[in-house]
């Protein structure tokens, strides 16, 4: 067979949109450090190519859980989930969608807050997280409300349905749940330093 003199006329390409920088901020850091996802705030976060330093979530692998039905529970799998990214408004967002005053990033085990990203749980795989300390941090995706967060929430409004909450969470943030990320570079990150957001060049793949 032969093949075209000119591939990318055989089969048209699918819109490409091009590479893009966006700029944010840090607003709050937070690692846990008491045996479980919840986390607390932090002046700064150190981390290594396994993530943050003592951090439940750290380590060059996890075991695998509700997200991978493909593994049996427990399967040692790649850690792509060191750190928790969240933004401000997809929070408040969310809380409001509940009827709850407000959901605190500790409560569902954030350890960024970055603001000034539009739709930051839209960020695309492979996006790169530049700071201005000089860690650099890749993203995964984004990260699905689970039950477990829904429950910490709810344990913070005891008067309210706890099961109500612990569901509404699911539904409420539903892709504003912020995103999942590890170290590609490290160092230290601090509250209130700059990062940049490369996003790089986006299409669709749906061959026919």
């Amino acid at each position: 067979m032969t093949l075209p003199l000119f591939p990318d006329d055989a089969m048209a390409l699918p819109d490409i949109l091009p590479a893009r920088r966006l700029k944010g901020r840090v607003t709050a850091a937070l690692d846990a450090r008491g045996g479980d996802f919840l986390t607390e705030p932090a002046a700064s976060l150190e981390m290594d190519i396994n993530g943050i330093k003592g951090d439940f979530h750290a380590g060059p692998t996890r075991k695998s859980g509700g997200r991978e039905p493909w593994y049996p529970r427990g399967t040692e799998i790649r850690n792509e989930r060191q750190l928790s990214i969240v933004a401000t408004d997809e929070l408040a967002l969310a809380a409001a969608l509940m009827g709850i005053e407000r959901i605190e990033p500790g409560w569902i085990g954030a350890n960024l807050v970055l603001d000034g990203f539009a739709q930051l749980s839209m960020l695309p795989p492979r996006t790169q997280l530049f700071f201005e300390g000089g860690v650099t941090l890749r993203i995964d995706g984004d990260n699905g409300p689970c039950r477990l967060a829904g429950a910490a929430i709810a344990r913070n409004y005891p008067d309210i349905d706890q099961t109500a909450l612990e569901l509404g969470f699911v539904k409420a943030a539903k892709r504003r749940r912020g995103v999942v990320a590890w170290v590609e570079k490290p160092g230290v990150i601090h509250t209130g330093e700059s990062v940049t957001a490369h996003i790089w060049e986006q299409w669709i793949y749906a061959p026919v």
